[in-house]
């Protein structure tokens, strides 16, 4: 069977030094202009070239965002479910070397995280797991599942790959998005990333947005976290993986987050840079490659530079965010990962309305 494995095999030898090396200016202007773009369109965006023309990017993308999403951004939050994680992946606070207090929540703890969300008014929000399937089988997201959707009007999972059926399961009990972090599209980089556990398996893991859609979900969001490899070909990948799922599912909205690689427990250095320039670079071309595509900015990102992007491209921001398990409850966890903008629900909502946009808590219903 087809998949976007074997889109991606194109690019396996693929110079993209030699590529941004022949941009022009001419070209870039060109495809700016362009209502359509190719997949090399987009790289050519992302071209160092590119990097003096973000202003007329920047005035392009916000023409089309309002035209395709209006002065709208959705807000959710996430909540870990557990920490148990039978991977070494050298980048990950959560990783099986690493010394931490391992939780996993009962059903009466994810009422109590439930409730407190649910006060700020929030509906939409993003369940997490290590991976483990044995502390954190399908079963047991299931049963937080059929616990949480009495608080919420959409629930999006963002745990390990799972099988067609398994993904058949959980949106029969009342899940609607997916979130899959391939973390690096380069082959040969992620099996030095991804040391154990079957995480290592880069197939099952780039494969499984494709059994969620096959299973009938709503919402799919992928994308690489930047700094494991080089910012602009993972960003293409991103990119190109976004475009590949939404013409093959058209039903389902497909959108991209672009995280920056966050201090953690363990100390992992990233091997690549990626600037606030060139954050911003990666979604003024994404959001000219796809005008649709939606765009998720979480809260690894600084207040100050997350309020600037809300007119670049963003449709969804994360709020009120806390990447412990429990931690809304029990401030002694530790988190996944260092969280730069810690603002409320209510702080979010009011940055937004001074900006003239308008937040979103609930724009879906599952009946």
């Amino acid at each position: 069977m087809m998949s976007f494995y074997n889109v991606l095999g194109r690019y396996k030898n693929f110079d993209f030094e030699r590529f941004f090396e022949q941009t022009s200016d001419e070209s870039i202007q060109r495809i700016i202009a362009k209502s359509r773009l190719t997949e090399l369109d987009y790289l050519n965006l992302l071209s160092p070239r590119s990097e003096i023309y973000l202003e007329e990017m920047a005035q392009r993308a916000h023409r089309l965002t309002i035209q395709h999403f209006g002065r709208v951004i959705f807000l959710y939050t996430p909540l870990y479910l557990a920490n148990f994680c039978v991977n070494q992946c050298v980048y990950c606070g959560f990783q099986i070397k690493n010394e931490l207090k391992r939780k996993k929540l009962t059903l009466a703890e994810v009422a109590h995280e439930a409730e407190i969300i649910s006060a700020t008014g929030l509906k939409h929000i993003l369940i997490l797991t290590g991976e483990s399937r044995r502390e954190s089988p399908v079963s047991y997201i299931r049963e937080c599942v059929e616990v949480l959707k009495k608080y919420f009007t959409s629930i999006s999972v963002e745990v390990y790959p799972l099988e067609e059926h398994e993904y058949a399961e959980l949106i029969s009990a009342g899940v609607d998005g997916l979130t899959m972090y391939q973390e690096v599209y380069n082959e040969e980089e992620y099996a030095k990333l991804h040391l154990a556990g079957p995480k290592r398996d880069y197939r099952f893991r780039l494969e499984a947005p494709e059994r969620a859609c096959r299973a009938g979900i709503r919402t799919v969001n992928v994308g690489a976290l930047l700094g494991l490899g080089e910012w602009r070909s993972e960003s293409f990948f991103t990119g190109i993986h976004a475009d590949y799922l939404q013409n093959a599912f058209p039903e389902v909205e497909v959108s991209i987050s672009p995280p920056r690689i966050r201090p953690q427990v363990g100390g992992f250095q990233p091997g690549f840079k990626v600037t606030d320039k060139n954050l911003v670079q990666l979604m003024l071309a994404f959001r000219l490659y796809m005008p649709r595509g939606g765009i998720t900015i979480s809260t690894r990102e600084r207040a100050d530079l997350r309020d600037r992007l809300v007119k670049l491209g963003a449709t969804k921001m994360s709020a009120g965010s806390c990447t412990a398990v429990g931690g809304r409850s029990d401030s002694e966890s530790a988190g996944q990962f260092e969280i730069s903008d810690e603002r409320s629900v209510a702080e979010m909502a009011g940055m937004l309305y001074g900006q003239g946009y308008q937040p979103v808590y609930k724009d879906w219903q599952m009946l």
